[in-house]
């Protein structure tokens, strides 16, 4: 599933492969979620398609909400994922800032429900939805003009 996600070269190339049920169903987290949110984190970092980085944002954003898979808070599962998307946190915020209107928001929710960040979680969160509702409003001046 990673390699067809990362190396598709356009959307078609993607139909039938997700990362739904491998990774996280319905925002539950498994065994294998961790490890695959370490191989999320690397392959942010490097060059992606846009849909490519769409799927895996997606992907980290019900991983952050998740809990495992009987329903209660993932205290080590969760733990382990969330050591990897920290350790990432600085690609994750520059696809925030420099990103599309959904990456800035997939991003501040990322960051939110993982607690990313440190000190630093309320200001970056706060510049990431500045620049999605700015970007919002710039889009619907364009609609309107």
């Amino acid at each position: 599933m990673f390699e067809t996600i990362l190396t598709a070269e356009t959307p078609r190339d993607m139909i039938g492969y997700t990362l739904d049920d491998h990774v996280e169903g319905d925002t539950i987290i498994f065994e294998c979620t961790p490890p695959a949110v370490g191989v999320i984190m690397a392959a942010l970092a490097g060059e992606l398609s846009d849909f490519a980085r769409v799927e895996l944002l997606q992907t980290l954003t019900f991983v952050a909400a998740g809990s495992d898979e009987f329903g209660l808070e993932p205290d080590d599962l969760g733990d382990r994922c969330r050591d990897h998307a920290q350790a990432g946190f600085w690609v994750l915020l520059q696809i925030g800032l420099t990103g599309s209107v959904y990456e800035a928001e997939a991003v501040a929710d990322i960051c939110e429900s993982f607690e990313l960040g440190g000190d630093k979680a309320a200001f970056y969160q706060a510049e990431l939805r500045a620049r999605m509702h700015a970007k919002t409003k710039r889009g619907r001046r364009r609609l309107t003009a």
